[in-house]
């Protein structure tokens, strides 16, 4: 039996004082997910300093010097702790969502707890 799976990127923006996530979008790792994830930000950081993974997707929304390749450490530990305290992200096969919607409540229940704790 062959089952078909799509792939679901986790977008996010996280402030680099705060620790706070700021923005979040899920979807394709393509340029409508980049245009949504800049669409999910508050204004006060549309005009800040962004560090990126150097994906060309953030060349659209991300203008000249105000894109920077690398120093993602921040965000990355938070991935880390995510795949950590959400199941579903780990093994398809102990525990996931049937329905897309389900685990994106999941990740957002996360990141609001977590920015809540981060306070």
């Amino acid at each position: 039996m062959t089952r078909h799976t799509r792939s679901l990127w986790i977008w996010l923006a996280m402030d680099r004082h705060s620790r706070r996530i700021v923005g979040c979008v899920m979807g394709a790792r393509d340029e409508i997910s980049a245009v949504g994830l800049w669409e999910s930000l508050p204004t006060p950081y549309l005009d800040a300093r962004c560090h990126t993974d150097g994906l060309a997707a953030y060349k659209l929304v991300v203008c000249g010097s105000l894109h920077v390749i690398g120093g993602t450490q921040h965000i990355e530990r938070f991935n880390a702790t995510l795949r950590l305290r959400v199941a579903h992200l780990v093994r398809r096969s102990l525990s996931f969502s049937r329905k897309q919607a389900h685990l994106e409540l999941l990740i957002w229940m996360f990141i609001h707890r977590y920015n809540a704790s981060s306070r």
